[in-house]
């Protein structure tokens, strides 16, 4: 059966889709799988055979080659690299898994006790802090190892004893038809051993509710809603199996003078009308504490934007900054004394309407729909 062609195995015409591939293999699988007929050798032979090649033809890199070069492409290390014998075959369960679900998947691994839970935190930063980064100290509450039994559940020197329900494997098989299906143990809930004496001070669950104190560096440059993974500083998991993992929650206050987007800072900045008429420069202080002198060219109009290159926030787990940008806003004097009105008044009586083109502009525009 090892040289029988794939096609011919799963009793499929060359050019059939993946569809059609995929029936077949299931007609056949259920056809000849082992369990359906007392463990008989030949059928799982066959059984074997038919997964190799659904393996191949499910692919289409792995059909392509094969439709070339046949088992050829597979050997000496061949497509895969798996070194001969079938394209990258690990063993006729990973196909019958996939196509019939992991719960009839014959290999079972062993069911392992109950995992810590992941734990959720939510930390608020200022946008100094989100610039450059911190330590920060943060207490919760969370299941931590029993000391007094070693996160074992048993008290002083007794130990756990292997459950008799599964002989220590976690789990238990239960026939369904022509089907074996694999479950966790119902005695001792995958655990493979039972506690016949708990310790009294987790009721045998080896953990217990503590309170902690963790050190966590934030890196420079976090954002709103970055999620930040510590490994293992979760709840501790039932009878010493492996712990869960914190994620902390990052939240930004509101900023007095700066706005993110992304790590570009945006800064609202009002300059007076002279300014902006006849130019200058403004200081700004940097999200460092540092200042920064914009230059303010004449003429410019409210809602225009100075950029500053790198002036803005980290990039996290890189190099350099984001820019800063500063959007002028023109304000109008609400307060002027005599001589400013004087001023003022003499220049409204100089004016040619060329000084404001924009102005000019539009009410140009008004006037020819008035008529």
């Amino acid at each position: 059966m090892v040289d029988t062609d794939y096609y011919e195995l799963l009793g499929v015409e060359r050019g059939a889709d993946g569809a059609t591939i995929k029936s077949a293999y299931r007609r056949a699988a259920m056809d000849c799988h082992p369990d359906r007929h007392g463990g008989c050798t030949d059928k799982e032979a066959h059984f074997k055979a038919i997964s190799e090649a659904y393996d191949c033809l499910k692919d289409p890199q792995k059909r392509a080659a094969y439709d070339r070069f046949g088992k050829a492409a597979f050997q000496n290390g061949g497509f895969g690299g798996n070194g001969g014998g079938g394209p990258g075959f690990d063993g006729f369960s990973d196909i019958f898994s996939s196509i019939f679900g992991e719960f009839m998947d014959p290999r079972g691994q062993r069911q392992n006790a109950a995992r810590g839970a992941d734990l959720r935190y939510d930390l608020e930063l200022s946008l100094e802090e989100s610039f450059a980064g911190k330590s920060a100290s943060i207490d919760i509450e969370t299941l931590q190892p029993c000391e007094p039994c070693g996160a074992d559940g048993s008290r002083g020197g007794s130990k756990p004893k292997t459950c008799t329900t599964c002989n220590g494997m976690g789990k238990v098989r239960a026939q369904q038809g022509f089907f074996t299906v694999e479950r966790g143990c119902p005695s001792c809930h995958g655990h493979g051993v039972t506690i016949a004496d708990p310790c009294p001070q987790c009721d045998g669950e080896g953990r217990v509710l503590k309170r902690r104190q963790l050190s966590i560096q934030i890196p420079a440059g976090v954002d709103e809603g970055t999620r930040i993974r510590v490994a293992g500083e979760g709840e501790a998991g039932v009878r010493g199996a492996p712990n869960g993992d914190l994620y902390l929650f990052v939240h930004l206050k509101r900023h007095p003078i700066f706005q993110r987007d992304g790590t570009t800072l945006v800064a609202d900045c009002p300059v007076s009308f002279t300014t902006a008429a006849l130019g200058g420069a403004i200081t700004m202080c940097g999200i460092d504490g540092k200042p920064i002198e914009i230059k303010v060219p004449a003429g410019i109009q409210s809602g225009e934007t100075l950029r500053q290159r790198g002036q803005g926030m980290s990039i996290v787990n890189g190099r350099g900054r984001g820019d800063l940008v500063t959007r002028i806003l023109v304000e109008t004097p609400i307060k002027l004394s005599k001589q400013q009105k004087e001023l003022l008044a003499q220049f409204r009586e100089t004016e040619t309407g060329d000084e404001c083109p924009a102005s000019k502009s539009f009410f140009k525009r008004i006037k020819e729909m008035l008529g």
